[in-house]
């Protein structure tokens, strides 16, 4: 089996409406990080105080076959068709240790995708 990362930089008041979505496409689960980023856009101040936007990182480890249907899934739910939102990437994986108690599921949904 061939697995991909999904990451999605999200605001947090989205990471449960993206993971619930994420979870009822197929994905087993999701690792959540709490982070803090910057854009394009001056971060805001108040009484001296610099402000910075809070995001949270949902890491989502996937087969590869299934990753162009959850990236739409994730495109919709944080909707990032609205500017500010977020952003999602993915990327390869070279090696996987501890999914056996997944395995089960993951071969489902290699079987489903096929017949």
């Amino acid at each position: 089996m061939q697995f991909k990362i999904i990451m999605a930089f999200v605001k947090p008041s989205i990471t449960d409406k993206v993971v619930d979505a994420m979870k009822s496409a197929g994905a087993t689960g999701a690792t959540i990080i709490a982070a803090r980023g910057t854009g394009i856009h001056e971060a805001k101040s108040f009484f001296g105080l610099t402000i910075e936007d809070q995001t949270e990182i949902i890491v989502f480890l996937v087969e590869e076959h299934v990753v162009e249907k959850l990236m739409d899934v994730i495109e919709k739910a944080g909707e990032f068709d609205k500017p500010n939102t977020g952003i999602a990437f993915v990327l390869p994986i070279e090696h996987v240790a501890g999914l056996q108690s997944q395995m089960k599921k993951f071969k489902d949904q290699a079987r489903d995708q096929y017949f």
